[in-house]
């Protein structure tokens, strides 16, 4: 006897050493010899099942080590066995099982602090492959308790935390994952990850650069790299970063897409077509970039299929299919049912309702209701110069305001004037969504008012959160957002007559006048603008649209060119967003027989200049389905009447509403062929104009322009969806009076 164990273990002895230099098959030879001899020989049989799993016979290794695990279950030593056999079954996405085989093995326990770490590693990623973040991240903290220096574990816990947006210890722990194994891009590329999730782009530029560097083909950190850049607006940098990538793949639709993000920014529309064109090429089903493609079409006024597209567009979103992102849809149709469809499409993939804050605080009555405006635009912006005046008006006997600001830094007048307007006014825009709405709710903010909804530079997963017991829609999205989250969407019985209140998630509350707040403080610059300087010629009646190029559709042109075929020596002066929209709009013009010349352009200048030229035009002609918003205020604002036909949808109905706030209902005309009509009649018509024109004369006698007004009347809706939440009563439509 003596004698065959010797030889046991000579042999068993062999196949160890050949297994530690890397020799799986001759070490199983050995293995199975001794096996053979001696069928209960624990150490053969786990190691046979060990160079199994190395070898990726991973059922094979289940068994063998499973064998090997049977002759005495519970032998302290057992403890490796039971882990290897755990590693197995994870390779078999068996995780429950692995993760019962990792209890057993730390049950057995083990004095050495990096076995620990290592059976706590092994547990902690099947639990990551299950999908339990939580009691995974609580895994890889006991690893990193018995090993303070698995970088791994900081890695792997770090990715957890911002999945589940606990985004400042994400940061801390890639941080330290990068500093431990500072030549791992990976965890650089995380690091980047979650600070561009905080929305500190600094950090997450710094970051990617150190990703990239180390691994000049890591073509994701390329591209994060150039949107961080974007965020910062270092536009030329971002298209660089996006050319590196293309450089190692030329097939990614992801580079294609970030680098037609930057180009819209830049106003470069259509590099963006094309390259929104090759992203589809390569994923026709890439989500949002048929809209996207189509919006940049109609920035420079590129008609081509425009009809075919919109169709296909609205058939793809009635299917459900993630097609285009909200904002666009709503400047594509009328459709009620399609911009709700798309809306909730959008916040399915964006922004869907999560409860990872817990349950709002019990509802606690206050003798100031606090609210909070929320918004990118406290800064000069359309936004601002229409609700400045409302945040300075309220009373604050009865109202604390509070301004979360999640845009750029600026420091420009309107900043200034804003910063004092609030009660308090907070820049959170290096916080994430979950912080901003956490920081809402230890603010006690009773109603959060969204300025953006879905509109570029949105933050709508703030309101996901619940950053307060009451949300509203107001102003800045013309649409219903389509989720559970918004309570309210302010409006008023123009915009959203009661028929179509089904078509919105959100309870209507109807203003009286107007739902659109103007402050009436807006400054016209003094300076006097000539029409030569403005290129517009010394005779002739000017019409005018200053509304964004997009808004313009080949049907309302076609009736504007009929328009000025009709009125000799009459011209059209128009917003030039971009130098490509003049071309082809003058191409158009041409097309229906009209002189290109008779289009005049306009360039951007600063608010006051703009309100102060408007004096050199006749009449505004509005665009259909997106009327002008801030645009017909501004132009009503400075004396300019607007022609409207109001059409089905929120955004098709703006301008009848500030008409009608303004006095002017017979600017509002039922038809296309009545708008032709009325538009040709008044500009042969000076003495109606001028009529027109002196009901404009004193805005701030309009309940369009005054401010206090509306202040109170919105006070009263505040008021009013206070009080139903105090009582523990559901949102309900809200109609305030005159």
């Amino acid at each position: 006897m003596p004698e065959l164990v010797a030889t046991l273990e000579s042999l068993f002895a062999k196949g160890l050493a050949l297994h530690q230099k890397g020799d799986f098959a001759r070490a199983k030879s050995f293995y199975q010899q001794v096996i053979a001899r001696d069928p209960k020989h624990f150490d053969a049989l786990h190691l046979s099942g060990v160079i199994a799993m190395q070898t990726g016979e991973n059922a094979e290794a289940v068994a063998l080590i499973s064998k090997a695990l049977a002759i005495n279950p519970g032998d302290p030593s057992y403890g490796p066995a039971f882990n290897n056999r755990g590693i197995a079954y994870r390779t078999l996405f068996r995780n429950e099982a692995a993760i019962d085989n990792f209890d057993k093995a730390l049950e057995l326990g083990s004095a050495d602090p990096a076995v620990l770490a290592d059976i706590n590693y092994n547990r902690a990623n099947a639990l990551k492959d299950l999908r339990r973040p939580q009691a995974a991240i609580a895994g890889y903290d006991r690893v990193i308790a018995h090993q303070p220096q698995h970088g791994e574990a900081f890695y792997y816990r770090g990715l957890l935390q911002l999945e589940i947006g606990r985004i400042d210890p994400a940061i801390a722990s890639l941080r330290r994952a990068a500093d431990i194994s500072p030549k791992n891009y990976k965890a650089h590329a995380a690091l980047g990850m979650a600070f561009a999730a905080a929305h500190r782009y600094g950090g997450a530029v710094e970051a990617f650069r150190k990703a990239v560097e180390l691994n000049p083909a890591d073509t994701a950190s390329h591209n994060n790299l150039g949107i961080s850049l974007r965020a910062v607006t270092k536009r030329e940098e971002s298209l660089l970063c996006f050319e590196e990538s293309l450089k190692h793949d030329t097939t990614n639709p992801d580079t294609y897409v970030n680098r037609a993000a930057t180009l819209v920014e830049m106003g470069r529309h259509s590099e963006a077509v094309a390259d929104y064109t090759k992203a589809l090429a390569f994923a026709p089903d890439y989500a949002f970039i048929k809209g996207l493609r189509l919006h940049s079409k109609m920035y420079i006024c590129d008609w081509s299929n425009a009809g075919a597209d919109i169709a296909a567009l609205t058939a793809d979103i009635e299917a459900g299919k993630a097609a285009a992102p909200s904002w666009p849809v709503l400047a594509l149709t009328e459709s009620l049912p399609v911009q709700r469809r798309a809306a909730e499409i959008w916040a399915e993939r964006r922004h869907p309702a999560t409860n990872v804050l817990g349950p709002l605080p019990a509802a606690v009555r206050r003798d100031k209701i606090r609210v909070g405006y929320y918004s990118a635009d406290f800064l000069n912006h359309a936004t601002a110069y229409l609700a400045a005046g409302l945040f300075e008006a309220h009373d604050r006997d009865r109202f604390e305001v509070v301004g979360f600001s999640f845009g750029l830094q600026a420091f420009d007048e309107m900043r200034t004037r804003l910063f004092n307007a609030f009660d308090t006014f907070i820049d959170v825009s290096l916080g994430s969504d979950r912080d901003i709405a956490a920081l809402s709710r230890e603010r006690g903010i009773d109603i959060a008012v969204d300025l953006k909804g879905y509109t570029t530079g949105e933050r709508a997963g703030i309101f996901a959160h619940r950053a307060a017991p009451v949300q509203v829609n107001y102003l800045g999205y013309p649409g219903t957002m389509g989720v559970p989250y918004i309570d309210y969407i302010i409006a008023d019985r123009t915009v959203i007559p009661r028929e179509d209140f089904s078509h919105y998630a959100e309870k209507v509350v109807w203003l009286p006048h107007s739902y659109q707040v103007n402050d009436d403080q807006r400054r016209i610059g003094e300076r006097v603008f000539s029409r030569r300087h403005a290129g517009l010629p010394e005779e002739g009646f000017v019409f005018c649209c200053f509304n964004n190029n997009f808004k313009i559709t080949p049907e309302i042109f076609a009736v504007w060119m009929r328009i000025l075929a009709r009125v000799p020596g009459s011209v059209l002066w128009l917003l030039e967003d971009n130098a490509l929209a003049a071309i082809n709009l003058r191409r158009e013009a041409a097309g229906h027989g009209m002189e290109p010349a008779r289009l005049v352009f306009a360039s951007r200048i600063p608010a006051a200049e703009h309100l102060a030229r408007q004096s050199l035009a006749g009449l505004f002609l509005d665009t259909p389905v997106y009327n002008a918003h801030t645009t017909a205020s501004d132009a009503l604002w400075a004396g300019l009447p607007v022609l409207t036909c109001p059409g089905h949808a929120f955004p098709a109905r703006v301008a009848a509403s500030v008409l009608r706030a303004s006095g002017l209902d017979e600017l509002i005309v039922p038809s296309l062929k009545d708008y032709e009509e009325m538009a040709v009649a008044l500009a042969s018509d000076p003495k109606r104009l001028a009529q027109l024109r002196e009901k404009l004369a004193d805005p701030k006698r309009l309940p369009l322009f005054r401010t206090a007004l509306f202040t109170k009347h919105i006070e009263q809706a505040y008021t009013r969806m206070a009080e139903r939440h105090w009582a523990g009563l559901a949102p309900e439509h809200i109609a305030v009076e005159s």
